[in-house]
């Protein structure tokens, strides 16, 4: 669960079974978690994951915590992500 707000926003980004019927929502994503902790003093972390992810047109959410990165993709395109990531050397396992 992630809970970000700023001045005119409150943004709460949790399993989507928690989210009642009635509150608007962005529906069906899944998250690739990057294995933590990464310390503050290595860069590109994100930039990694972004870049073969918009070159396969894959849309992302990212979400950044103390320890690690979070990458939210559409469900329906996780496979396409997956296979993006490995195709830049990224190791991806299912949870």
């Amino acid at each position: 669960m992630s809970v970000t707000r700023r001045n005119d926003e409150l943004s709460i980004v949790c399993a989507e079974q928690r989210v009642p019927a009635e509150v608007r929502a962005e529906r069906g994503f899944r998250a690739l978690e990057v294995q933590g902790p990464i310390p503050f003093e290595v860069v590109g972390v994100l930039r990694a994951l972004a870049v073969p992810l918009g070159e396969a047109r894959i849309s992302i959410f990212a979400i950044a915590t103390f320890d690690t990165d979070v990458v939210m993709v559409r469900e329906l395109e996780l496979e396409r992500a997956a296979e993006a990531l490995r195709g830049a050397g990224h190791v991806v396992e299912a949870a």
